[in-house]
């Protein structure tokens, strides 16, 4: 019958997932460092046996047979080593027992914390295995403990970790018991052992859920090209199909919308749109700017900068509200996007006056407003003069950071340069 002592020893392997030969030879190097401390120095070469049945230790002494003694801690004389084995020989090793008669309460005391050190480190080296080879994967989690804003969750019901503040969902309430599913970012090394990047915010939490619920995106037939997120909130999602009889939108959005509803779900009600990529930049940038349509486009390549005219009723639908729906088409594409209106469109007949129009204000920056008021602006991603003309003071309380007075301080620094 195995000993209460081996018995803790196989619950310790199970419960922290860490090899058994690694913890008894954890504990046998415990053992030695407890005798050197106690009864030995530090020259000497010690062997620990456990035995399996019993769980009592055995500790030896271990010495070269020599034929000059140099080194009392290390080698010994055939004669002498003749008295503890008759068969030794000189060039082997003979080993002695140096056991204590109290050895099992001293050695247990003195290795109590060089065994709880090894086991964490043992159990921090096969956390660090296990998961490394698993970054850039949809990992399925419970939520095990929630502090405050300290979110523990248990991955693989075997690995307790913490998300982050910054990588939690905004908004998303986490309760006891409840299954998230996680991307893990990073497995990175620390001093304090191995650290799990995990997100609920990362884009490729989208890409690798969408992999999950739609076959077509999974096999290959249906590609990813872009995602663009605000967590929480929207995400827009560009996708393509080489194959012409596939549809890649019919394909991520289901029969009645229902695949990307059940991921919209996973993210806390996250709005995703998807959209169809095209090789042509233009159409793109159409396409990422829906619902608003667009009425033309001016492409400036080298800055990869556009402009955007749309007509006056969908400019808010193209700016969306506090800017979120051109700055994530800018994502998107990948190209910085000005909203403009399409009065404001010239063509070759009125070059002149165009060219008159340059020397007027263009950036927002040159307006006499309040530091604070422009930054509110440009964080909107309305950076150009063209772009908020003709607003009134209740369009700009939809963007982030502007009050009233604000919005009344912008109209007034308008009509100074119409």
């Amino acid at each position: 019958m195995k000993s209460q002592f081996f018995a803790a020893i196989n619950q310790i392997c199970d419960e922290k997932n860490i090899p058994r030969d690694k913890v008894i030879e954890t504990i046998e190097a415990a053992l030695r460092a407890a005798y050197r401390k106690d009864y030995g120095n530090k020259n000497q070469e010690i062997d620990v046996s456990l035995d399996n049945e019993s769980g009592l230790a055995t500790v030896y002494l271990v010495k070269n047979i020599v034929d000059k003694v140099e080194d009392e801690d290390l080698e010994m004389s055939l004669k002498e080593a003749n008295k503890y084995d008759k068969k030794a020989k000189v060039g082997g090793v003979v080993k002695i027992d140096v056991t204590p008669t109290d050895y099992g309460r001293i050695a247990a005391q003195a290795a109590k914390q060089v065994i709880i050190q090894k086991i964490q480190d043992a159990e921090r080296d096969v956390l660090y295995d296990v998961f490394k080879d698993r970054e850039n994967e949809l990992i399925n989690s419970i939520v095990q403990r929630v502090d405050g804003r300290n979110v523990y969750v248990n991955l693989d019901n075997k690995t307790t970790t913490h998300i982050p503040y910054e990588h939690q969902i905004p908004g998303e309430k986490y309760y006891n018991g409840q299954r998230i599913k996680l991307y893990l970012d990073k497995v990175v090394k620390t001093t304090k052992g191995p650290q799990l990047i995990i997100s609920r915010t990362h884009p490729n939490l989208v890409k690798k859920l969408l992999e999950l619920e739609i076959p077509e995106i999974k096999s290959g037939l249906v590609e990813i090209k872009a995602i663009a997120r605000e967590p929480g909130v929207r995400c827009k999602v560009s996708v393509y199909s080489s194959d012409e009889k596939i549809d890649p939108i019919g394909s991520c959005v289901g029969q009645k919308g229902v695949r990307v509803q059940n991921i919209m779900d996973e993210l806390n009600g996250e709005r995703i749109d998807i959209i169809q990529w095209n090789e042509s930049i233009e159409s793109h940038i159409k396409t990422a700017l829906a619902p608003a349509k667009v009425a033309k486009i001016v492409l400036f390549e080298d800055e990869k900068r556009a402009k955007i005219y749309v007509d006056p009723d969908q400019r808010p639908l193209a700016i969306g509200k506090q800017g979120q729906n051109v700055r994530l088409a800018s994502l998107l594409t990948g190209w910085e996007l000005d909203i403009l209106d399409v009065g404001d469109l010239v063509d070759k007949d009125t070059a002149s006056k165009e060219k008159a129009a340059k020397a007027t204000l263009e950036n927002i920056s040159d307006l006499d407003l309040d530091p604070a008021v422009i930054q509110a602006l440009e964080d909107a991603n309305l950076t150009l003069v063209q772009q908020i003309k003709g607003l009134g003071s209740k369009d700009f309380l939809d963007v982030d950071g502007i009050d009233e007075e604000a919005a009344e301080e912008i109209v007034a620094a308008l009509a100074k340069v119409a």
